[in-house]
């Protein structure tokens, strides 16, 4: 049988860990920065990524082809070039879309904020 002073003891205990964890919590008001910051990390990731991977099947690609028709190393230096230019074209298509966001979302921010002089009474 569980003693009733030891469970109103416990729960007590509980309550005020609870307590603090959620003033703990409430008082974190950096955390849209480091959103901010992390997007913008992933976004850069995401890039190099990109520019990675078409080097590496330029590469690829080259590589088999050169192995196939027993050809010097010359279709796989065309087909890295061919993949540099893939990775930046994407890169570039990436960028454009995040300057599309950030343009959306300072839209949307200029419309949603209030004018100068407008109180919220107006």
């Amino acid at each position: 049988m569980s003693d009733p002073v030891h469970d109103d003891d416990h729960a007590a205990r509980m309550k005020a860990l609870d307590d603090k964890i959620a003033a703990l919590k409430g008082g974190d008001e950096k955390r849209p920065h480091q959103d901010e910051h992390y997007s913008q990390a992933q976004m850069a990731w995401r890039m190099v990524i990109e520019l990675v991977a078409g080097l590496g099947i330029g590469f690829g690609i080259g590589y088999g082809l050169d192995a196939a028709f027993g050809t010097s190393p010359f279709l796989m230096v065309i087909f890295i070039f061919f993949g540099l230019a893939a990775g930046v074209k994407t890169m570039m298509r990436s960028a454009e879309e995040m300057q599309r966001d950030q343009l959306a979302k300072q839209a949307d921010d200029a419309t949603t904020a209030p004018m100068a002089g407008e109180t919220k009474e107006d």
